[in-house]
């Protein structure tokens, strides 16, 4: 090996050790009694790096078995960078600790690292959308399948933070306490129908940040209000979009593309003291019709046969136009396929049976944090799978995701 990429190797290893200690190095260790073999980093480090690596060979790396023969495989490379002074804890080891280890000295960490790579920009989108972990179920005791709230920056593309509910009905709960370890002034937040409550609009705001929030059946009497308003306005537009309205802004796309013809129309309009509790919505600025025109084609040479038109409503802060709000409306359901999609697809999220104590929850963070530094390593001009086959075959490699900003 040369000395530059021997040079290379090591500074990428510091710099990963580096920042793992940053994050995690303060976090308390719930073990109580007896003596304690082996230090957290020496227990934390090994599965974040057979987590990242993931499947290599068809060895899916998210059971304490297969964290243990990863760490083992790799004994020689930890060596360089942990204590390790009892060798690579046992599988027992690293089940037994991160079922006890508390998940929010964990997050407090996770949030910690994120603030110090990512860089809100002004009128970053920062959609708040749950996830069940579905195999989280536990039949034998009747314990519910946990579902995770997780706040999502667009343009950063990383997960700023996550909180565990119960229930998906308890986002309404989770919500709040998500928002206040989250840095967002300047920012516009999306959040589905299940968050639009006055207090959260009010904890927005008062963040220095906007919100653009669902509205569905649980505000029904403005839901309705809203739905009429936009039906007025449906009715006296003109025809031709090209001239002058003053029915508010609009904006319209249409894509074409799998099979498809897709047509998004947004209009925004004022809102007013005529509508419900209008005052008690801290901030309200306008509502938002986000129009959905679906056309599938049907195989034949003749062309497209079947369209569907979807209509959704949200209530804003923002005083931005139409062709503006529909990106940030847009950005919020790119979390399905920017996180939830590549947990459920890329590492089988879905499939992870882990259920004792909070080993659950600490090892869906541990799933964001390496997608977040996957997604932030840049020289590998591919995909997450790849970017990870990649990190389980080259140390200097996996290092340098392990630092990567």
């Amino acid at each position: 090996m040369s000395s530059s990429l021997s040079n290379s190797s090591s500074s990428h290893t510091s710099n990963a050790n580096a920042s793992i200690q940053a994050c995690f190095g303060e976090l308390e260790d719930s073990r109580m009694g007896g003596k304690i073999r082996h230090k957290l980093p020496d227990i934390i480090v090994p599965t974040i790096c057979a987590v990242l690596c993931g499947r290599t060979h068809g060895v899916r790396a998210d059971t304490r078995v297969d964290v243990e023969n990863f760490g083992n495989g790799r004994r020689e490379w930890f060596e360089t960078f942990l204590e390790l002074s009892n060798g690579i804890p046992s599988h027992d080891t690293f089940g037994r600790v991160f079922a006890l280890l508390s998940p929010t000295g964990l997050e407090a960490g996770f949030v910690k690292r994120v603030q110090s790579v990512a860089q809100l920009l002004e009128g970053e989108a920062v959609a708040i959308d749950g996830k069940t972990l579905r195999r989280s179920y536990d039949s034998a005791s009747d314990t519910a399948a946990i579902h995770m709230a997780s706040a999502w920056a667009s343009r950063n593309s990383m997960v700023l933070g996550q909180l565990k509910t119960e229930t998906k009905s308890n986002e309404i709960t989770a919500i709040p306490e998500l928002l206040k370890v989250l840095e967002l002034k300047g920012c516009i937040v999306t959040i589905d129908a299940m968050g639009c409550q006055k207090k959260i609009a009010a904890q927005i705001v008062g963040q220095g940040a906007d919100y653009v929030l669902g509205l569905k059946g649980n505000q029904s009497n403005l839901h309705e209000a809203v739905e009429e308003r936009f039906e007025e306005v449906r009715q006296q537009e003109p025809q031709d979009r090209g001239g002058d309205d003053s029915q508010g802004d609009y904006s319209e796309r249409t894509e074409q593309g799998h099979g498809r013809i897709e047509t998004r129309r947004c209009r925004i309009i004022p809102a007013d003291e005529e509508l419900p509790d209008y005052k008690k919505w801290e901030s309200l600025a306008t509502l938002v019709c986000i129009e959905s025109e679906r056309t599938v084609a049907d195989g034949e040479p003749t062309g497209f046969d079947e369209t569907t038109t979807d209509c959704r409503y949200f209530i804003s802060s923002p005083d931005c136009s139409a062709e503006q709000m529909a990106v940030a409306v847009r950005l919020h359901w790119g979390i399905e396929n920017s996180v939830h999609w590549i947990l459920d697809v890329a590492f089988r999220e879905d499939e992870c049976r882990v259920r004792t104590g909070h080993a659950a929850q600490n090892l869906s963070l541990i799933r964001r944090l390496t997608m977040n530094l996957l997604k932030h390593e840049k020289s590998a001009k591919v995909g997450i799978g790849a970017k990870r086959l990649k990190a389980a075959w080259d140390d200097d490699y996996l290092s340098k995701v392990l630092s990567s900003a």
